[in-house]
């Protein structure tokens, strides 16, 4: 018996690409944090009661850079013990994702309850930081929506907020992404959402969309299933291949070894 060339070298290729992307993943998210001055004051990351998008990017750079040294390295030295963790990490992502799903669709009405507060939670902090800002304005954009159920929800902004006590020039207003755009401005009007809500609701449509992301990524995920079931078949299969790549290596070792003992 001996250890198979091909397998080991399409499980090291397999890997040096999740390696390197784990690595180019760490980088952005290291060199965001450093514009943010997060490095040297730790503490704004605990400050910020929303979720900072950065620290979802060097999740997914630690978990990639990990899982493509350990596939990497275990490929080129034969190491049962780090192709074992490798195997045993994708074989439990891949059954989270499929939980995930699973759960997704059995409890849509409390996952419907969990993202709302999670974006209700986003827009207390829109202004504390700039990558969730950027990120709720290309949520919005993209989907032609305002605030989680509508634009009341602004109002849980201090700076958006109607009430008295705000001396804001943004107060009773919404974001600019929540603006429907005008066709004839090359120039985006980061203003024009100022005092939108001050006017008559019956008015707000002329001027913002009025339709909460909830609603329209509930309308949005009908329209593309074939896609999202296309993403997901695709990321399942790139896992089980890695899996059954570690999953062979190790055999053509084990039996390599075991040859060693006649």
């Amino acid at each position: 018996a001996e250890v198979s060339c091909w397998y080991k070298y399409l499980l090291f290729s397999y890997n040096i690409v999740f390696w390197l992307a784990g690595v180019v993943f760490l980088g952005v998210g290291l060199w965001a944090w450093s514009e943010k001055g997060v490095l040297s004051d730790l503490t704004k990351v605990t400050r910020l009661h929303g979720i900072d998008p950065v620290v979802l990017v060097l999740m997914v750079g630690v978990v990639m850079f990990t899982l493509g040294f350990a596939g990497c390295v275990g490929a080129l030295r034969e190491n049962i013990c780090l192709l074992k963790f490798f195997c045993g990490a994708i074989v439990l992502i891949f059954f989270l994702e499929l939980a995930v799903a699973v759960l997704a669709f059995l409890f849509q009405d409390w996952v419907r309850d969990r993202f709302r507060e999670f974006f209700e939670s986003n827009i207390r902090s829109y202004r504390d930081d700039i990558d969730l800002q950027n990120l709720i304005d290309s949520l919005q954009k993209a989907n032609q929506c305002c605030g989680a159920y509508g634009p009341e929800d602004w109002d849980l902004n201090v700076y958006f907020n109607c009430s008295g006590a705000s001396y804001s020039r943004e107060k009773c207003g919404v974001p600019f992404s929540c603006c429907v755009p005008d066709p004839a401005q090359k120039v985006v009007n980061t203003q024009c959402g100022y005092d939108v809500r001050i006017q008559l609701k019956s008015k707000w449509d002329e001027f913002i969309f009025t339709k909460g992301c909830i609603q329209a990524l509930e309308g949005w995920l009908p329209r593309n299933i074939y896609i999202v079931a296309g993403v997901f078949i695709a990321i399942s299969l790139l896992q089980i291949f890695g899996i059954f790549l570690a999953r062979t290596l190790i055999s053509d070792i084990e039996a390599v070894k075991a040859g060693h003992y006649f």
